[in-house]
């Protein structure tokens, strides 16, 4: 049976967290957040495993006359004709520089799935209560931060954590869903391919 992206990156932590004593217990300790870790632009996001159905390599994509600019076009995946979103480009304004190695994540939509693209897939991460910073745009001297609170980042950045030096995001792809530019946008795609081959 084949098993998920994320059921393979969890059964790979428990399986090594199993060697070290005491931090299995800490998976499920209170204020600890797990989810999918990403790069869009200069900004390390996560989100929940929740909001994302599957991560797949960019498939080939269709381009769809008269479609929003940040909508790249359509895929078949597996037999379904799934919207390909660039998200930099929806939340910046600036496209994706497209390259082989690129994930899309897979986001449930109220009417049709669509996928989203990033620039880079980081994995599982955790974060913990302690680790969670004020995401504030007061904070100027934190160019991180303020890259968080700026724009369409705003919308979306529910609270932000330090780690290793990293400053986190943790965005929510549910919210994304539900905007309205966004979804009417991404469901309306699939109706007007009447003259488009989309490839397998």
């Amino acid at each position: 049976m084949l098993q998920s992206p994320f059921d393979v990156l969890v059964d790979y932590e428990r399986r090594s967290l199993a060697h070290v004593v005491g931090l299995p217990e800490q998976l499920d300790a209170p204020g600890l957040w797990r989810g999918v870790g990403y790069r869009i632009g200069a900004r390390r996001l996560a989100s929940g495993f929740g909001e994302v159905l599957e991560i797949l390599p960019l498939p080939q994509v269709t381009q769809v006359p008269g479609a929003q600019p940040w909508l790249l076009g359509l895929a078949n995946v597996r037999g379904n004709l799934l919207p390909i979103v660039d998200l930099k480009q929806f939340l910046e304004g600036e496209r994706t520089v497209l390259h082989e190695s690129q994930r899309i994540l897979l986001v449930r939509q109220p009417g049709g799935d669509v996928a989203v693209l990033i620039d880079e897939l980081y994995g599982q991460r955790s974060f913990h209560e302690q680790h969670r910073i004020e995401l504030s745009p007061e904070q100027a001297d934190d160019e991180a931060v303020v890259a968080l609170t700026q724009g369409r980042y705003a919308n979306f950045v529910e609270r932000g954590y330090r780690l290793d030096a990293h400053t986190w995001g943790i965005f929510s792809l549910d919210r994304l869903a539900r905007t309205p530019e966004f979804r009417q946008a991404a469901s309306d795609m699939p109706h007007r391919i009447s003259n488009v081959e989309v490839q397998p």
